[in-house]
């Protein structure tokens, strides 16, 4: 029988990125786990987002690309509450050694985590308008 860890590298794809000698181990961390585990739940995190825009600004819709930009940006840097969801489903998908390595160093590998988050979804935005069309 597989451990918990063992299936969780198993649907994740491998490293995302370049990782050397030279990467810094935050780097590393990024493109062997943050990246693989992001692309993964892709889906996800738009389901999470389009929720979000429901519940807090139903107007999102209307709003021209760069506006929709920095409400993605605001709303994760400014609702903790909701960075902190977003942070616990990224987290959720970690092997217990790369949960030891994130908790040495978490602060540093959040604001990673968030970037990527961010950049994720306003790489997206396109879709929220076509996902948004279809079910109305």
């Amino acid at each position: 029988m597989e451990t918990r860890d063992e299936l969780l590298l198993k649907l994740r794809e491998n490293t995302i990125g370049i990782v050397s000698e030279n990467s810094s181990s935050e780097e590393k961390f990024q493109n062997q786990t943050l990246r693989p585990i992001l692309k993964l739940n892709n889906d996800l995190f738009i389901e999470s987002f389009r929720n979000y825009i429901t519940k807090h600004k139903n107007d999102f819709y209307s709003l021209s690309v760069e506006k929709k930009l920095a409400f993605i940006e605001n709303a994760i840097q400014r609702d903790i509450k909701y960075r902190n969801t977003l942070k616990g489903m990224v987290i959720a998908w970690f092997t217990m050694d790369e949960f030891q390595n994130y908790i040495t160093n978490s602060s540093n590998l959040n604001k990673r985590m968030m970037t990527l988050v961010i950049e994720r979804l306003k790489s997206q935005v396109q879709l929220f308008e076509l996902i948004e069309r279809n079910t109305v």
